[in-house]
């Protein structure tokens, strides 16, 4: 009995091996009934250690003929919201439906046509070979694939893939890419809470994670076509996006946070109040420096009190770490009864 159990086991883990994973294709897609056909016929169904390739549109409250372009092209499955949530957010309900059909791994493509779906199979490679949970698109890791953009927009990527990569101690290239491949796990680790956008949020969530995450080369349209529905000016992403790290920085490294701003308070309010005390014994007076005494006062309490705050947030975070595992485990036993 025990040898035909095992026996049995071996060939099912065989078998499942043989056959390979199942793909689903994420698209996002907000009004582009213009691209979306093109993309979703562009997408590789057969892919070496994949079984099958499902193709999922996430409408997100489109108000042309986006949902019924989509299925006329041939996607397997459109969910549609019932107005504009934002792309961070049609992103996370994206992923959750990959999951309910037993994805095992996701791929999220743009459904403008600046990606193209002919570099999914490499794309995938990293988590089919168990290299990485993660792999996501570089525009720069290769200059010879390097494409053409407006200057503002390459440094407004250089400069954010340099805050996230200082912040993790990471070596991206490209940070604001939206072409990536998540493994299951990955998938069901992610939480995120923007609305506006999900790029560097998700990274900086997975690596916190210890998710291993590789960067793969792609050549990619500098310029998308016609006008973005999601960045409508440079400088609105860019507060956008800061705000959303910051907010990110602020729940994965509290102590830090708080802290270090709490200990540049102290120290400002230290260091002027110690000059002070050193003029009041040379000249035995402050003036004409007394709203400076005041303001230290005000510096050190505003220190103390942040550093308090420090503490109390990082124990928060301990709870936080456990709900998250929670939840991990909620999502994973929902997933395996559907």
């Amino acid at each position: 009995m025990c040898g035909s159990t095992f026996s049995f086991y071996v060939v099912k883990i065989i078998g499942e091996t043989m056959v390979g994973k199942k793909l689903v294709v994420l698209i996002p897609a907000y009004n582009e009934e213009k691209t979306i056909g093109a993309v979703i016929r562009a997408i590789p169904r057969k892919i070496e250690g994949v079984r099958e390739v499902a193709i999922l549109v996430l409408d997100d409250g489109s108000t042309d003929k986006t949902a019924d372009k989509a299925k006329r092209a041939g996607a397997d499955k459109v969910v549609s919201h019932a107005s504009n949530l934002g792309l961070g957010t049609a992103f996370q309900n994206g992923l959750w439906e990959a999951l309910k059909m037993k994805a095992d791994i996701i791929v999220n493509i743009d459904a403008d046509g600046q990606f193209n779906p002919n570099d999914i199979p490499r794309l995938v490679k990293p988590i089919l070979t168990e290299r990485a949970e993660v792999a996501t698109c570089s525009r720069f890791k290769d200059k010879g694939l390097e494409p053409a953009m407006p200057w503002v927009k390459k440094f407004g990527n250089r400069l954010f893939t340099g805050l996230i990569n200082f912040l993790t101690r990471s070596s991206f290239t490209d940070t604001q890419c939206g072409f990536r491949a998540y493994s299951r796990e990955a998938a069901l680790r992610l939480n995120l809470f923007g609305r506006f956008t999900y790029t560097q949020e998700a990274l900086m969530d997975l690596i916190q994670k210890g998710m291993r995450i590789e960067e793969i080369p792609c050549k990619v349209v500098g310029e998308r076509n016609g006008k973005s529905r999601i960045v409508k000016h440079w400088y609105s992403y860019g507060i956008k996006a800061l705000i959303i790290i910051t907010r990110t920085i602020r729940d994965y490294k509290p102590l830090k946070f708080f802290g270090s701003i709490g200990l540049l308070f102290l120290l400002a309010g230290g260091i002027s109040a110690f000059f002070l005390w050193l003029r009041l014994l040379i000249y035995h007076v402050i003036t004409p420096y007394l709203w400076v005494a005041y303001a230290d006062v005000v510096l050190i309490i505003l220190g103390f009190l942040l550093i308090v705050l420090a503490l109390i947030a990082d124990m928060s975070d301990r709870q936080r770490k456990i709900q998250e595992e929670i939840l991990y485990r909620l999502k994973k036993q929902e997933i395996k009864g559907k």
